[in-house]
């Protein structure tokens, strides 16, 4: 009788222990399992995007701005979705004043620095957002004809070739990011309309801000909140 008491402490013992290693196991299953789920953002933009210290040296970042009631990161679009979704930043490769194709303000050349220029400095990204088009609209840029390949360097001058340019080489250098397309709102219908076109021909989830309230023609506070707002309600 006393052998088979000290059995069954013995087997009971043994058992707490086996269910303290099991629900260790599970613990750290679901913290690797966590962190293998928790997605990376990178951000192809322009001032819309931009915050002092947190873009590449030498780019122009407009935030913050004593214009503008956006003073500290934690207040821009970006910031608010990723932290709303549990994602993380990659990289956030926004560039003050720039333009999609390679044809900036005054008509200048600007193949340094456009967003054509910048598709391998996004990192390893699970998601990209694309937020350009606005100083394509402000600067006059010409729109060119719808083309989807074989582009030439006089194509990409032109916005309409260089958005569909844009698109391909991130398709082809991150085949295995989520790229959505962020439009300003209050932009030139011409802009709005080739958006449309070139995301639909591309299949681009095209994301179309509405009533963005801004301040010195970027996004106030409550604009940026209105812009993950209306991210979060579009990106299913």
């Amino acid at each position: 009788m006393l052998e088979l008491r000290k059995f069954l402490i013995l087997e009971n013992q043994t058992l707490t222990k086996m269910k303290r290693i099991l629900t260790l196991a599970l613990l750290v299953a679901a913290t690797v399992m966590a962190s293998a789920q928790t997605k990376k953002v990178s951000i192809l933009g322009d001032s819309y995007s931009t915050f002092q210290g947190l873009n590449p040296e030498g780019y122009n970042p407009f935030y913050p701005n004593d214009r503008n009631d956006v003073t500290e990161p934690s207040q821009t679009w970006w910031d608010l979705y990723i932290k709303a979704k549990g994602y993380e930043l990659d990289k956030n490769d926004s560039w003050g004043g720039t333009t999609v194709c390679n044809t900036g303000y005054g008509r200048m050349n600007v193949s340094r620095n456009s967003f054509l220029a910048r598709v391998d400095r996004l990192g390893n990204p699970d998601i990209i957002f694309v937020f350009g088009g606005t100083n394509d609209a402000w600067a006059g840029s010409p729109m060119g004809e719808y083309k989807y390949e074989d582009w030439t360097d006089d194509d990409l001058k032109n916005f309409r070739p260089a958005l569909a340019c844009l698109f391909s080489r991130l398709k082809e250098q991150y085949p295995n990011a989520k790229i959505y397309s962020i439009l300003n709102s209050e932009l030139k219908e011409d802009i709005n309309e080739s958006c449309r076109e070139i995301c639909k021909h591309c299949d681009i989830q095209l994301i179309e801000l509405k009533d963005i309230e801004k301040q010195n023609g970027h996004p106030s506070i409550k604009g940026m909140e209105s812009i993950c707002q209306q991210l979060i309600e579009q990106i299913k």
